[in-house]
């Protein structure tokens, strides 16, 4: 199993990081392979919304017009079994480098039929510094997006600076069980 990470954060020894890194001890642990990038570091532009109605050859071919490494990480996403979201939660909301990445995401594959994100699990983790405020907030908006590019959003964990030392084991087990393939599952049914 191959698992995509990626990072809202720069700093690669920082709190985020830190995450990241218990999820992808976890997986080792249960014999996965798993890849870390920091989009910070990364050439990715935002949406250039390339003609007057806001959209462009991204809503008619499934595909961007913008030269950077946007094409090649959204390749190995699409390649992995399972990709995680690492966000340093800053004003309440994504991090902008993984705002203007998943906001790409969404706008290739929400409306295609070929949508290769339908179904893969993924991970979100978002990690409030500072106050420790906000988490559960920013939380809420990357399970909104990922939803809407077609993942099969398994879990999302809110941590804050002031509780990282209890979480961090509890994301090294989120690796492991993130290592057998797990899925939400169909929506029950609601009798009366």
């Amino acid at each position: 199993m191959k698992v995509m990470m990626i990072s809202g954060s720069r700093n690669t020894a920082g709190r985020t990081a830190q995450c990241a890194n218990a999820i992808a001890k976890g997986l080792t642990q249960a014999g996965a392979a798993s890849e870390l990038v920091f989009l910070p570091v990364m050439k990715i532009e935002r949406c250039r919304q390339c003609e007057a109605d806001g959209w462009g050859i991204c809503r008619r071919e499934g595909r961007c017009v913008i030269n950077d490494d946007f094409a090649g990480l959204l390749e190995k996403m699409q390649a992995a079994d399972a990709v995680v979201f690492a966000n340093p939660v800053y004003f309440r909301d994504l991090a902008d480098s993984m705002r203007s990445f998943l906001d790409r995401v969404r706008r290739l594959k929400f409306m295609q039929p070929d949508r290769p994100m339908e179904g893969k699990p993924a991970v979100g983790v978002c990690l409030a510094g500072g106050s420790g405020n906000f988490a559960p907030s920013a939380g809420y908006i990357l399970d909104t997006v990922l939803q809407m590019c077609g993942f099969d959003v398994v879990d999302m964990v809110n941590v804050r600076r002031q509780n990282l030392d209890i979480k961090l084991p509890m994301l090294e087990a989120t690796g492991r069980w993130l290592a057998t393939k797990p899925t939400s599952g169909p929506m029950p049914t609601m009798t009366r």
